[in-house]
């Protein structure tokens, strides 16, 4: 059996029409406007003629150049829109062309009764006023309508035909008259209604917007805390599932820096005063890590850890955490904004395999583990203030930008004698052309 095709071409007539005229750019409330008013011009078209149709079927002679007239303005407009794209113009025009037409058929055929109410479909006009332009704007539509309606109930009173009038009690004038104030009376209900259904509607699609906005705002808010907490490859696997997050590193630079004497500097200080001071050295670390592209791992009390290699950020990790190790050391012996009292640090790197996950489960934190971890945090211990101490490995890999003293053999516990090297100072641009 063959399936039919669920597509005709009436359908891709009527959606071409819809979205004729609509541009990329166009908001969406502009293109329900344009798709709107563009749909409304197709149905009175075809109505036009379906009225002329029905109209001749029940034997009624009326003259076809008046709705020959009504679609070829209609149609004209509409091209002549289609060409210029001004949507502005089109619409103020394409609306009064629904107002006045059916006024206009009206009169010429004569009256409300031999009309049968045609002057109805101009009711398109405020309703249409009322959705493609707007509520406040569409008053003036309506009130207009409402006047044609009534001048053509009054002169349909006072020009009947007096004899017409004696044949057809009750009175033809009563007749004409509650017909006008029948229309003008049920469309204003109906109109008020709509209107009143159409503010509600858009007062609480504000609402929305605006609940929407705080949810984004809120978002945005919790995003950012996650990430500070969080590296961004690690959060986003977190909130996409339930897993345990625990990831092996072969390659990965690991930073420990450690204020000298913190506990002796915070005993004459006030809390605040210290955590001052903390806030200040380590926010501005902080800044010198997103610079290198680096991972902020933790503070533990007066202790920095920054990692490099957990993301595709940095391309020369090793290289990244030297530069940082000495710009850190820099930043607090020349900014005494930073650090007023003079505060100095040690650091130790490490360069290795690492572990890395997340630990816990409500106030989870994201922490590293591993030797090239241990051998970091220990040979920051054993440096001396304003030292930054590096493995092996960490040596070998920059030993060419970078001057270093050493090795010292050091003894480090749970691991023997170990190499440490001194790092001095960035080489200049003629020290390293020579080498």
């Amino acid at each position: 059996m063959i399936a039919s095709k669920p597509t005709t071409a009436s359908p891709r007539f009527i959606t071409a029409l819809r979205n004729a005229g609509i541009e990329p750019g166009d908001s969406e409330e502009l293109r329900l406007s344009k798709s709107l008013l563009m749909f409304t011009t197709g149905l009175f078209t075809l109505t036009t003629m379906l009225w002329v149709v029905i109209y001749s079927f029940f034997g009624q002679q009326f003259s076809t150049t008046l709705p020959l007239v009504f679609q070829v303005l209609l149609a004209g407009n509409m091209l002549l829109y289609l060409k210029t794209g001004r949507f502005d113009f089109f619409r103020i025009s394409q609306l009064g062309l629904f107002l006045f037409l059916p006024f206009v058929a009206q009169w010429a055929a004569g009256n409300f009764i031999t009309s049968s109410g045609v002057i109805l479909w101009a009711l398109l006009a405020p309703v249409g006023a009322l959705l493609c332009i707007g509520a406040s704007e569409s008053i003036g539509w309506f009130i207009a309508w409402a006047a044609l309606t009534a001048i053509s109930g009054i002169t349909d009173y006072y020009l009947l035909d007096p004899v017409l009038v004696s044949k057809h009690p009750p009175d033809l004038r009563t007749s004409v008259a509650f017909f006008a104030l029948n229309f003008i009376m049920v469309s204003s209900a109906l109109y008020v209604l709509l209107r009143y259904a159409l503010l509600e509607k858009r007062a609480i699609q504000g609402k929305l917007e605006n609940a929407h906005a705080r949810i984004q705002i809120e978002q945005e808010r919790a995003e950012k805390l996650l990430l500070n907490v969080l590296p961004r490859s690690v959060a986003d696997r977190l909130k996409n599932s339930n897993q345990t997050i625990a990831d092996g590193f072969s390659d990965v630079t690991v930073m420990f820096a450690d204020i000298v004497n913190f506990t002796q500097v915070a005993a004459g200080l006030l809390p605040e005063q210290v955590f001052s001071m903390l806030n200040r050295v380590f926010s501005a670390f902080d800044e010198l890590a997103e610079k290198h592209g680096l991972e902020k791992i933790k503070t533990i009390g007066d202790a920095y850890m920054v990692a490099g290699g957990l993301d595709s950020r940095c391309t020369d990790h090793v290289r990244a955490i030297t530069d940082m190790a000495i710009d850190m050391r820099d930043l607090l012996r020349r900014d005494s904004i930073v650090n007023p009292l003079h505060l100095e640090i040690r650091i130790g790197i490490g360069t290795g395999p690492i572990v890395a996950g997340v630990v816990g489960k409500n106030k989870f934190i994201y922490d590293i583990w591993g030797d090239t971890v241990n051998i970091a945090s220990r040979i920051t211990s054993e440096g001396a203030p304003g030292m930054i101490q590096c493995d092996a490995t960490t040596y070998q890999r920059v030993s060419k930008a970078f001057r270093f003293d050493g090795p010292l053999t050091v003894h480090l516990k749970g691991k023997g004698e170990l190499p440490i090297y001194r790092l001095i100072e960035r080489m200049n641009v003629a020290t390293l052309a020579a080498t």
